[in-house]
């Protein structure tokens, strides 16, 4: 089947390791269940998989233009509803069985998956589950070309520590999108860091966990003032951030 899409979606549409994969995880929940909403539609794809397995399907995309790409392609689906609207205005009356938000992005930072889903769970059943399940962050030390913050997408830098786990959530708990942690990254050579890395591995499933991938979640880095380190340092930094206020809301100090 051939997807119209604006040129955003296409790149989505690209990325065969992100679509195989939720293609996967969809496919593995399979049933014969009666509704499932997609939040953020985008070009309709993931509806597109879930029409074999639902007798109803809500898809909802606030973009109007990807919004008509959608009902275009899925017109031929009687048992898919396209609506352009804000999630966060959607008048929900009716529980689904699955939630699929693919409104993902590094850390959760600069996409609105939290907020959504924090206002959507309400409109799950009790043994409902939600596509993607989790995320996974993890950050290191590095020394980064640029000074300011921006996504790995061919830049250079050079990492100084190992990465480590900082968070982890888990989108059936509520989530508080405010997020402030004191790291500590043992330095594992001598030189200079100017940075942080975060990347993000997001569960689909028990069975699917998706590294970062060109349009899903890249690394992103974020400058810090910089420091001179010697092997084994410990550095300790405070990281705050707000979940779907964007990547201006990260602020990083030295503690």
């Amino acid at each position: 089947m051939k997807f119209k899409t604006t040129p955003y979606h296409s790149d989505l549409l690209r990325d065969k390791d992100r679509l195989s994969a939720f293609f996967e995880a969809i496919n593995e929940y399979g049933g014969n269940n009666e509704l499932a909403y997609d939040l953020g539609c985008g070009s309709g794809i993931l509806s597109y998989f879930l029409s074999s397995y639902f007798k109803e399907i809500i898809a909802i995309e606030m973009d109007g233009k990807a919004c008509s790409c959608a009902q275009d392609n899925l017109s031929g689906f009687d048992n898919i509803e396209v609506v352009n609207c804000d999630v966060l205005e959607y008048d929900f009356t009716r529980k689904a069985d699955l939630i699929v938000c693919e409104m993902l992005d590094t850390a959760l930072i600069d996409e609105e998956e939290v907020p959504v889903l924090n206002f959507v769970k309400g409109f799950l059943k009790e043994d409902g589950a939600i596509i993607p399940q989790a995320v996974i962050n993890t950050v290191e030390l590095a020394n980064l070309e640029r000074h300011y913050v921006h996504w790995d997408e061919g830049v250079n830098y050079e990492s100084f520590s190992k990465p480590i786990v900082y968070s982890e959530f888990n989108f059936l708990d509520e989530i508080t999108p405010e997020f402030e942690e004191d790291l500590s990254l043992k330095a594992n050579r001598e030189g200079i860091i100017n940075g942080l890395k975060i990347t993000t591995y997001t569960k689909l499933n028990e069975n699917i966990i998706v590294g970062p991938l060109p349009m899903l979640n890249p690394p992103l880095l974020i400058p810090l003032d910089e420091r001179f380190v010697k092997e084994n340092d410990l550095i300790n930094v405070k990281l705050k951030y707000i979940m779907g206020k964007g990547i201006e809301s990260i602020k990083t100090d030295y503690l």
